[in-house]
């Protein structure tokens, strides 16, 4: 079943336990790499291996339910973002929370790339969802006169995806990346003469 449907509702420990396991998917491989063993997330979330594989048959699976979520969770905090009172300095604040989880989801999407599992279908709606709440983000801060108005939502998006890529997973890649996004961070600023 691909993340996009809708599951059947699970009882209340069963839906805990998937968040369990989610969370402690997210950890595990941050701090271990996408090759990490099953065993170690089953572990961490305080679960048997049968629970993880009864939830994520499939180690793909896990993945794409890691970075549907992300998506998701980044696209809440974007439309949260596009209301708030200074939306210059909430545009450049969703950029930094861009940069900490980028170069981890970049992980992911290389695995499953590898793999040959088609993320780019499974997780469709959920990318639209977040690139419509920074399109409104975006227009706020341009409006707002904070970002430079030539700027597109294609072009911050392109220099994020670069740089969370470039900076890479790994020891010091979030600092990188949050280096690497400063950097473009200026670059979209206007700044007053």
């Amino acid at each position: 079943m691909a993340v996009d449907e809708q599951p059947r509702k699970l009882r209340a420990d069963a839906a805990r336990n998937r968040e369990r396991v989610l969370e402690a998917a997210r950890e595990v491989f941050a701090e271990h790499g996408v090759e990490a063993p099953i065993d170690d997330v089953a572990r961490r979330a305080g679960v048997g291996v049968g629970t993880v594989y009864r939830h994520f048959p499939a180690k793909e699976n896990l993945f794409e339910a890691i970075l549907v979520d992300g998506i998701s969770r980044m696209a809440s905090s974007a439309r949260e973002a596009a209301e708030a009172d200074d939306p210059g300095r909430a545009f450049f604040d969703f950029l930094e929370l861009l940069a900490q989880s980028g170069g981890e989801n970049m992980a992911l999407v290389d695995a499953l790339d590898e793999s040959g599992y088609d993320i780019k279908h499974a997780s469709l709606s959920h990318k639209q969802d977040l690139e419509a709440a920074f399109a409104q983000l975006l227009r706020r801060a341009q409006e707002a006169g904070a970002v430079r108005r030539d700027v597109t939502l294609s072009d911050v998006l392109t220099l994020c995806g670069s740089t969370c890529r470039a900076a890479g997973a790994g020891d010091g890649g979030r600092e990188r990346s949050r280096r690497l996004v400063a950097i473009v961070a200026d670059g979209l600023r206007v700044y007053a003469p």
